[in-house]
């Protein structure tokens, strides 16, 4: 192969254009990941088939070797903002095709707490898989989620914590979600540096995720089997 500068996307066969866009997404090439997309569209590629298989694939690589610790954090959210790049061009495509829908997350950190690097990258990992994420930001009460998770029709709840001091507001959270009589119609999801499986556990969330690539395997996994429940039921 030539040298990379020497790479011409246009003139790439599809499977080639796609191998490389992979790579251009794990490097966190912005442009190049913009111009591939395109590309692939001119060509008369769905809007689903350019994310699932270019982008999506593409991140899925990003976060096993994030989890493996072959990547880091910096590595990592120059990816997303690549894919986020991508996303851009896509999204308005994907609303008029009426792409499937893999499920839509709402994720904040809690009150009292100000931290969100660790939010972002799980944000950005959701989309990366093709969640559809609401971010709330920081310093979020619980009357915030709750109002959030109804106006937003959504999925999964996720919520992060990077102090012990504020850990235990996730179980007031689910407390109030329990008394509202709703916790079953998310999917909840906790993360952040001082928690474990057994805090998540006892809170009541439904899994403890440890970095954004388990969030987005679990997130997966989850909504697969609530689908599942749900055509049992039907």
């Amino acid at each position: 192969m030539a040298e990379d500068e020497d790479i011409i996307l246009s003139e790439l066969s599809d499977d080639d254009l796609v191998a490389q866009m992979m790579d251009d997404l794990y490097d966190g090439l912005k442009d190049e990941i913009e111009e591939g997309v395109n590309i692939l569209l001119e060509r008369g590629w769905t809007p689903y088939d350019v994310l699932t298989k270019a982008l999506v694939a593409g991140m899925t690589i990003v976060g096993h070797d994030f989890r493996d610790g072959i990547l880091f954090v910096p590595e990592v959210l120059l990816a997303a903002n690549a894919m986020k790049a991508g996303m851009a061009i896509l999204k308005p495509l994907l609303a008029e095709t009426g792409a499937p829908r893999m499920g839509k997350m709402v994720i904040g950190t809690v009150k009292g707490d100000i931290h969100d690097i660790g939010k972002n990258l799980v944000g950005m990992m959701m989309e990366g898989a093709g969640f559809e994420v609401v971010d709330i930001g920081i310093n979020n009460p619980v009357e915030k989620y709750i109002e959030t998770l109804e106006a937003e029709g959504a999925d999964i709840l996720g919520m992060s914590a990077l102090l012990t001091t504020t850990m235990p507001y996730m179980k007031v959270v689910i407390d109030t979600m329990k008394e509202k009589g709703m916790r079953d119609d998310f999917i909840i999801l906790v993360g952040g540096a001082p928690l474990n499986d057994e805090f998540g556990r006892a809170i009541g969330a439904d899994a403890y995720c440890r970095d954004a690539a388990v969030a987005v395997e679990t997130a997966k996994a989850l909504v697969a089997r609530k689908h599942n429940q749900g055509t049992a039921r039907a």
